[in-house]
């Protein structure tokens, strides 16, 4: 494809992230045009287009399968509709980039991994960290030794109260497939995988806990996010999650929660290596420790972060004016939808299991 093509895109769904990262990223591209907006409601498509000065509305994406004035579309819905509408627009000849998590379930996701092979064509699913200037660091540094044998990884995503929407869509399983491990959780586990070199996982021994939401009416929280409480809703996911993740790599453990009777919140990652070790703050900068000359020593590097959305929908665009794969194909991101399930199972069959 000729790499100074305009790549034309439909937005499936106009919601909070499309309005805040997608449609945004590929507005600043030069290679991008929005020609669709779609959304169950119609309201919200209709805004999207006046907000942008640009693009069509509809309320069905069916209506722009075989449209001849689309290439490529971001799936930017809810859970529930990430399998089917990703596999529609493959199938129907599209690039694909579908937000996180890639479904609601390991078997959702096996199907759309299958439909872009069978179709050849891009899916890639929206582990936005892997374009993140700090996390790219991290990596190089993993990649180059710095670190040595990394052989252990401590994840926390821990929010005091902070469940979003209580009764909604974000706690009710069969729209969005799980709570604090499937929203919050998949970030950081895709972001593990990736810094150490995607490894394949091998046992998973979890548990998944239910119960600081379970009082809709009576929950007491600092935030809400996606909210306010909906009485009487629906709640029936997790908000909180421990878990222990032996890989072909390091050992990766988790502790999440969406809330916790523990009132600070602890967004980080650390990377355990032999020769150094390094603790990255979710969403900023880092800090490398380890030993030189016979002394403790410890450095936090200025690193420019950049956008991490505008370069995922950059190197969306550049995937498919040269036909290459990026970091964020499906094949990658599936391993973090492997790990998820296995953690739910486990917590519901009360054991460790094989993957």
């Amino acid at each position: 494809m000729e790499k100074d093509k305009k790549i034309k895109i439909a937005v499936i769904g106009c919601g909070t992230i499309a309005n805040n990262a997608h449609i945004p990223a590929y507005m600043k591209n030069a290679n991008a045009e929005i020609v669709w907006f779609c959304d169950i409601i119609a309201e919200r498509a209709a805004a999207a287009a006046k907000a942008y000065g640009a693009g069509k509305v509809c309320t069905d994406y069916r209506d722009i399968l075989r449209a001849n004035d689309v290439d490529a579309v971001s799936v930017c819905t809810p859970n529930n509709a990430h399998s089917q509408i990703a596999i529609d627009f493959l199938l129907a000849g599209k690039d694909v980039l579908c937000e996180k998590p890639a479904a609601r379930t390991l078997d959702e996701a096996l199907l759309m991994q299958k439909a872009k092979n069978d179709s050849g064509r891009i899916l890639n699913i929206g582990v936005c960290n892997r374009f993140n200037g700090s996390v790219v660091k991290i990596k190089e540094l993993i990649d180059d030794g710095v670190l040595g044998d990394v052989y252990h990884v401590y994840i926390s995503f821990r929010s005091h109260r902070a469940i979003p929407g209580l009764g909604g869509a974000f706690t009710t399983k069969a729209i969005a497939g799980g709570g604090a491990l499937i929203d919050w959780g998949v970030h950081f586990i895709d972001l593990v995988m990736y810094c150490t070199g995607d490894p394949k996982p091998k046992t998973v021994s979890g548990m998944t806990f239910s119960r600081l939401g379970r009082d809709i009416e009576g929950y007491v929280y600092e935030d809400m996010w996606a909210g306010p409480p909906v009485p009487g809703g629906t709640y029936d996911v997790d908000d909180s999650v421990t878990a222990l993740v032996r890989t072909e790599g390091p050992t990766v453990t988790i502790h999440g929660a969406w809330a916790q009777n523990i009132g600070v919140n602890e967004m980080y990652i650390d990377f355990i290596g032999d020769k150094a070790g390094i603790r990255l703050q979710y969403g900023g900068g880092f800090t490398l420790y380890g030993t030189k000359d016979g002394r403790l020593i410890s450095k936090t590097p200025e690193i420019d972060i950049g956008n991490h959305y505008d370069n995922e929908i950059n190197s969306f665009i550049a995937c498919i004016l040269s036909g290459e794969q990026n970091t964020a194909t499906i094949d990658n991101a599936i391993i973090s939808s492997r790990i998820m399930q296995a953690i739910y199972d486990s917590s519901e069959q009360g054991r460790e299991l094989a993957i």
